[in-house]
């Protein structure tokens, strides 16, 4: 099995992210269609990077590299075909090693009801600094997680 990170812009890919996430939770739950989550992907300082297999999408993340937050994994989201293989925690690794290349801080939002993707997050070393009640949608709550190297004053970037 040959896993692959691919850096994409490509409009089939983003298409196809885009419909994974929309079967998938926490969008389902949250009622977030497959428009609305191909808005995700828009926007500047963003990186879309595809995991494939065999030549498969099987799973796909969004970072921002820029602004205020860089260094903030927007979305990640693995196919339900290909979860429980540990493709996920390979992506969080993957995320972890580009962002300490520009920031020493990795922040992640979770759905407070995603109790599994809580876990794996605070088994990779990040730690709750936030709730964000209705940041999504209404009715709903986001936890923010942070993992740190250091501050950012100081920080040598190693693009």
């Amino acid at each position: 099995m040959e896993i692959v990170n691919l850096l994409t812009t490509d409009s089939q890919h983003i298409a196809d992210c885009a419909m994974m996430m929309s079967k998938s939770d926490p969008w389902i739950t949250m009622g977030i269609d497959y428009e609305q989550c191909l808005k995700a992907f828009k926007g500047k300082s963003k990186e879309i990077w595809v995991v494939e297999i065999d030549k498969e999408v099987a799973g796909f993340v969004i970072l921002q590299i820029g602004g205020t937050f860089k260094g903030y994994i927007q979305t990640i989201c693995i196919d339900v075909v290909y979860r429980g293989r540990g493709i996920g925690k390979k992506l969080l690794q993957f995320c972890e090693e580009r962002i300490l290349k520009i920031s020493p801080n990795i922040f992640i939002c979770v759905s407070s009801f995603n109790d599994r993707a809580i876990r794996v997050y605070k088994e990779f070393g990040f730690k709750l600094v936030g709730e964000l009640d209705n940041f999504v949608k209404i009715g709903f709550t986001e936890l923010l997680f942070r993992k740190t190297v250091g501050p950012m004053m100081g920080y040598q970037i190693n693009q």
